[in-house]
């Protein structure tokens, strides 16, 4: 999974891209000129797989990953992430003026959706361009499929023109599927993480509760995150974390909230492989088959697919091993068209 943050200068992007990765990357760097993009890879946590590790003592154990990139204040070259972050400052710091005059989270959500809203419309300008351009010569077969495609975008543009994104259109499977090639931005599922000042924590809930009544949309989420905080407590050990959140009530780091909540926006579930003495969390699209799952393993297991061995972690870890799971008969044989479930954990069999 790829995540790309971005947001209004001086909204606290970088600060929240190093809460997220645990990483130190240079807060200002985009406000003294610097133009290369931040890119920080996190594990993702998972109890599930740590039980796994635990029982089946493997050589290896290898979580799932999520990838960020800090890319700045354009959206430009973010068309092959899965999702984006929009960073919205709701803290109130004198020292880092906001560039429009004061916090107006309202404003600020609205100033982005209109730069990937132009961003896709510019586009779709230059595709229809040169559909117009190609209906003069087309053959027969060729003319209808271009002027499918040119209904399409005509379609797609007079909405965009009426400020709706992608995500909130309502397009048919076959429809989405057409226009998949053309990366548009507004198409991509958005967290909007409203940034607030440690000042503000005590407020956090209701906040939330504020900003996910006005701006919960289709295909985006809502949440709140004290970007500064979250931060400095990623450059502390486990324990001292896990002791200073205590201390304030937190519950859970920013960063595992975040990835739950990019997980639900794209409909992803999880699920581990055993093979060769390792244990490996994999992460595919809800309603992707086994099949097709396997191939995420290895090519050669999609292709040369016979089944797969498949049990629930949670059976799994009631048995407390694979040799007991197999003894009740919980271990399940599944063939090609089986759609994996979140917790699965599955051994592929296969010939090429």
């Amino acid at each position: 999974m790829e995540l790309g943050i971005l947001g209004l200068p001086k909204s606290g992007k970088t600060t929240v891209f190093n809460a997220l990765t645990m990483g130190r990357a240079e807060v200002a760097a985009y406000s003294t000129g610097k133009a290369t993009p931040n890119v920080g890879v996190v594990k993702v946590p998972d109890p599930r797989l740590d039980n796994l590790a635990a029982m089946l003592k493997p050589e290896r154990t290898i979580p799932a990953e999520v990838r960020y990139l800090d890319g700045g204040d354009s959206p430009r070259g973010f068309g092959q992430v899965d999702a984006l972050i929009h960073v919205i400052r709701v803290f109130r710091d004198e020292r880092i003026p906001h560039i429009k005059g004061g916090v107006g989270p309202e404003r600020d959500v609205g100033i982005l959706d209109l730069e990937l809203i132009f961003s896709d419309l510019s586009i779709i300008e230059r595709r229809l361009e040169r559909l117009r351009v190609s209906l003069k010569g087309a053959k027969v077969a060729e003319r209808e499929i271009a002027l499918r495609e040119q209904s399409l975008l005509d379609k797609i543009k007079s909405a965009l023109e009426d400020g709706l994104p992608l995500r909130e259109q309502e397009l048919s499977e076959q429809e989405c599927k057409a226009i998949h090639g053309f990366q548009f931005l507004s198409a991509k599922p958005l967290l909007l993480l409203f940034n607030i000042g440690e000042d503000q924590r005590e407020e956090g809930s209701s906040l939330e509760r504020r900003f996910r009544s006005m701006f919960q949309r289709p295909h985006s989420e809502v949440a709140v995150l004290c970007g500064r905080l979250e931060m400095e407590l990623g450059q502390l050990n486990d324990d001292e974390a896990m002791e200073f959140r205590s201390s304030m009530g937190l519950t859970q780091s920013g960063l595992d909230r975040a990835i739950r909540l990019s997980y639900g926006l794209l409909e992803l579930v999880t699920f581990f492989s055993i093979a060769s003495g390792e244990v490996k969390a994999w992460t595919v699209s809800r309603g992707t088959t086994i099949q097709k799952a396997a191939g995420r393993i290895h090519s050669d297991m999609e292709r040369g697919f016979i089944r797969a061995e498949v049990i629930a972690h949670d059976d799994l870890t009631k048995c407390g091993s694979l040799a007991e799971a197999r003894r009740k008969g919980l271990i399940r044989l599944e063939g090609k068209n089986y759609l994996v479930q979140d917790g699965d954990v599955v051994t592929i069999l296969f010939n090429i």
